[in-house]
């Protein structure tokens, strides 16, 4: 007998980077089903238009995830205007691409602070706000690249397998809580931050809205490993059973090992330059 699906409705969902790509997606599939949802972004007037695009419950607030003090009263906010968080999306990430010998620590500092470290700092001001009312839901955004290097994004490999350790230790540590938690894993997501990427025969790309789709399915039935497409967990599982050589040449014969290292770097020089200054706490720290 299928489970019945959660209620969304009047649920408070907190979405982090959500004025864009998968957070807009996510935030408007949501309010279409009833919740209440704080948008949460760097850039307010990009918040502001996507909140007045989807209507309904939707609000939204300014957020630069990597300060960390900032973060915590604006989770505040988002209480105190909408009432208690069910539920937290950790979804603000950037993906600055190129050899690793060629990054600098600028851009090696942005990565690891806002796709791994304001993932910390959420997911654990979520529990501390979930737990003692016995109930919540934490969804981390991480990547395929959660599971598997790819040359041209080593960096962003590292954090996003950062967070699909986080998220299960975490998971671990609430069992019985009542708190739940997931981590989703997308393949190529045709936003901005995929722009001038190839394409490999062995991983399909997504839309925004397919990601969002996966969200609304698993906080209406809870899991913790959120494949998009699900095709791609029997991916992964057969390449992990294979020698790393063997696993290796298929990901070449196959060009896997292209999809980052080939991206135009013309045709992403926009979303490049975005990416650069979307840490200015970081910046300023590194600078004191």
């Amino acid at each position: 007998m299928a489970r019945r699906a959660r209620s969304l409705t009047g649920k408070v969902v907190v979405i982090t980077g959500g004025g864009r790509g998968i957070g807009a997606a996510t935030a408007a599939a949501l309010v279409k089903l009833g919740a209440s949802v704080a948008i949460g972004d760097l850039d307010l007037d990009v918040a502001k238009g996507t909140a007045d695009e989807i209507g309904g419950d939707a609000v939204a607030l300014p957020l630069d995830v990597t300060d960390r003090v900032g973060f915590s009263r604006f989770l505040d906010e988002v209480e105190k205007q909408l009432g208690p968080i069910d539920v937290l999306i950790n979804n603000a990430g950037i993906m600055p691409l190129g050899r690793f010998e060629d990054e600098d620590d600028r851009t090696t500092a942005h990565q690891l602070a806002i796709n791994l470290h304001a993932v910390i700092h959420g997911t654990r001001e979520a529990v501390n706000r979930m737990r003692p009312r016995g109930e919540g839901h934490i969804v981390n955004i991480a990547s395929a690249a959660g599971k598997a290097g790819f040359p041209g994004g080593a960096t962003y490999c590292a954090t996003k397998h950062g967070v699909v350790g986080l998220s299960e230790a975490v998971r671990m540590e609430l069992r019985g809580s009542g708190v739940e938690v997931s981590v989703v894993m997308p393949s190529i997501v045709r936003t901005e931050l995929a722009s001038g990427l190839t394409d490999a025969r062995f991983i399909k790309s997504v839309e925004a809205s397919d990601v969002a789709d996966a969200i609304v399915k698993t906080l209406q039935h809870p899991k913790f490993d959120v494949w998009v497409p699900r095709s791609l967990d029997a991916t992964f599982r057969f390449t992990r059973m294979l020698p790393r050589a063997a696993a290796e040449w298929i990901a070449r014969s196959l060009k896997g090992d292209r999809i980052l290292l080939g991206a135009s770097q013309e045709a992403r020089k926009e979303y490049e330059a975005r990416a650069a200054a979307s840490a200015p706490t970081t910046d300023r720290e590194t600078a004191g």
